[in-house]
């Protein structure tokens, strides 16, 4: 089993996400509200795959990304968008994104990014 860190500063995208992966059999160990939360825990936790938000309060996803991969330059983040942020999504692509979803999630959509991984 695959563990996850969900980062996303709303609750409830982290609740709808954590039961898609959950479904698909990868263990949730940790979940984050902001890109500086996301960078601490995934120090703490050292999970197999992150999903992260582009868009968070104090550090953004992007920012977050660069930091974990400076940490751990095979860390596996799968970024999450909203329509309208492909210049962001680009530049997680750059920084070393493996993958990005689009806001909102299908179950389906979540494991074909998964399977890279799994």
């Amino acid at each position: 089993m695959k563990s996850v860190l969900v980062t996303d500063d709303a609750a409830f995208m982290r609740l709808q996400l954590k039961d898609i992966l959950s479904n698909i059999g990868l263990e949730v160990i940790g979940e984050a509200a902001n890109g500086q939360e996301a960078v601490e825990k995934y120090k703490e936790l050292q999970p197999d795959l992150v999903t992260m938000d582009i868009t968070m309060p104090e550090m953004n996803g992007v920012e977050a990304l660069q930091a974990i991969r400076q940490y751990d330059d095979d860390a596996n983040v799968i970024m999450c968008s909203a329509m309208g942020q492909q210049a962001m999504v680009v530049e997680a692509i750059k920084a070393g994104a493996k993958d990005f979803i689009v806001k909102p999630f299908t179950a389906e959509r979540i494991e074909a990014a998964l399977q890279k991984f799994m």
